[in-house]
């Protein structure tokens, strides 16, 4: 059997993704509305944040220390993910690969020590 136009079957796999999606949310909403009892009140209607009343102000100095360390990190864990190729195909490179490797491995050692220098690793 053929299908009547050559999108048909994309749309039909569009609007079942979409159900597939909205189904269990409209579920749940339904599920509220007919089972859930309706008790507002004061506990209930009030702010939560992590189960205590806010106090002070919001507006609180944070070092930026942490973000940078955060970003080494992810410098040095992608690092691996590229190194673990070169390691695995190590004998069979050509000598521009392999020179293609060395460069990249000191520029990350250059980022290490630079890291190091401005005190990035440094808890204090």
């Amino acid at each position: 059997m053929r299908a009547e136009h050559p999108w048909l079957t994309v749309v039909g796999l569009l609007i079942g993704g979409v159900a597939f999606g909205f189904t269990p949310l409209a579920l749940a909403w339904l599920w509220a509305r007919v089972f859930s009892p309706n008790k507002p009140g004061h506990e209930k209607n009030a702010t939560y944040e992590c189960g205590l009343e806010s106090k002070g102000d919001a507006w609180i100095q944070f070092g930026a220390s942490y973000y940078l360390y955060a970003i080494v990190f992810l410098v040095f864990d992608v690092e691996a993910v590229f190194l673990l190729p070169f390691a695995v195909a190590f004998t069979g490179l050509t000598l521009g690969a392999s020179i293609a490797m060395l460069v990249f491995l000191l520029l990350l050692v250059e980022g290490l020590v630079w890291a190091c220098q401005k005190g990035v690793l440094t808890w204090a």
